[in-house]
């Protein structure tokens, strides 16, 4: 007798299966244990959607064979991850087996992280950053492309390193979203391998976080990254789905839970939270909604007369009553207490082995329950749009 169906033959089942990337500097290599344990799951997303270093990440998941994917992801962070001057910790030489234990003692954690931020803002990051020489408040008015504390030129020989965009724009590949702002409108938008090829400068684009970074030119217009307006892109993937149901796998990186600060350093590390994640909640109450308003339709058009139901009032309506079915499965960093404010930029090694584990740890015990990535039931009182979240069923016991 055959078992259950196998977490990648549920969401085989899915005309789209997401993959939703949000911003976070550093914290970016949890996502990198997230797609390890898709990858070890065998399920393979169709749409991957980034802003920030979740765009960085989504560039390498879409420029590479499934087969390659993790290798490449690996590399990519290992390399951003090494100081680009003097020499590394020796802390970052712990063998694997020791390095949770390290973790334990957080008030040396904490000194740990604090050096090695001090680090990423002095020296940069091999292959990602480089402070500005001369810096940028000793040349006047360098323009959109100077104005900022680094140079993010590294970036672009390491992402051609390790992305091959003649993959990304090939017909039938994977589809790909990365957010951006418009430095001079201030409008966001998405750049979308459907409409348009990308290369590396879209994606730095999507990663050029002012004042820090600069902004990145593509065409004739200057961007920013996206997380300035919404650092949470899961609408790219809803609402350009027509109609189709939908896995999403959303990865987030800033959690809206927390406790209360104590202190000014706890005050900085809430705010960040709140201000980079608030945007989740916002757009997945909205989209539940909208499909609940969809179900209702439905329900009110079955009590039309069919001789009534070519009336124009009525074929509107039929167009708004979107059918589809939408799971959105949520992985979102939860941050220890040694990390403090500056965990977006600190980018040790330690730490990202330690990020890496901790996603690929929170996707395996999410496919734990392999019931949150059945298709929502379409009976009459059930919602056409569910979120599933580890996070939620630990705090609930």
């Amino acid at each position: 007798m055959k078992g259950p169906p196998s977490p990648a033959e549920v969401a085989a089942g899915y005309p789209v299966i997401g993959l939703v990337l949000q911003g976070g500097g550093a914290l970016g290599a949890y996502q990198g244990g997230v797609i390890e344990g898709l990858a070890q799951a065998g399920i393979e997303p169709n749409w991957v959607a980034g802003i920030s270093i979740g765009a960085l990440n989504a560039a390498i998941v879409a420029g590479n064979p499934p087969e390659r994917r993790v290798e490449q992801l690996r590399a990519f962070w290992e390399t951003i991850c090494r100081p680009p001057v003097l020499p590394a910790s020796p802390l970052n030489a712990v063998p694997a087996m020791l390095e949770p234990w390290l973790h334990g003692f957080d008030s040396a954690m904490v000194a740990i992280n604090a050096g090695e931020a001090w680090r990423a803002l002095l020296e940069g990051q091999n292959g990602f950053f480089a402070p500005r020489m001369p810096p940028p408040w000793a040349v006047h008015r360098p323009g959109p492309g100077g104005a900022s504390w680094y140079d993010t030129g590294p970036l672009r020989a390491t992402l051609e390193r390790f992305v091959d965009f003649d993959r990304i724009a090939a017909p039938g590949s994977m589809r790909v979203s990365v957010g951006v702002v418009d430095v001079a409108s201030g409008n966001f938008r998405y750049f979308d391998n459907r409409e348009e090829r990308l290369g590396p400068e879209h994606f730095m684009a999507s990663g050029a976080l002012p004042p820090g970074f600069p902004a990145v030119k593509v065409g004739e217009c200057w961007y920013w990254d996206g997380g300035i307006v919404s650092n949470t892109p899961l609408a790219a993937v809803l609402g350009q789905s027509h109609r189709r149901d939908a896995l999403v796998f959303q990865v987030d990186l800033w959690s809206a839970h927390g406790a209360l600060p104590r202190d000014l350093f706890e005050v900085a590390n809430r705010q960040k939270d709140i201000q980079f994640s608030s945007r989740t909640r916002l757009v997945t109450d909205v989209l539940r909604a909208e499909a609940d308003q969809a179900k209702l339709l439905r329900e009110l058009l079955e009590l039309v007369p069919p001789e009534r139901r070519d009336h124009p009032a009525a074929r509107r309506a039929a167009a708004l009553a979107d059918d589809r079915r939408v799971n959105v499965v949520h992985l979102i960093y939860d941050d220890k207490d040694s990390e403090g404010h500056f965990k977006d930029y600190q980018f040790s090694l330690l730490s990202m082995r330690d990020h890496w584990r901790t996603g690929l740890a929170n996707l395996q015990d999410t496919l734990a329950h392999p019931d949150w990535l059945q298709r929502p039931a379409p009976g009459a009182g059930d919602s056409a749009f569910v979120t599933h979240d580890v996070h939620r069923a630990r705090r609930r016991r």
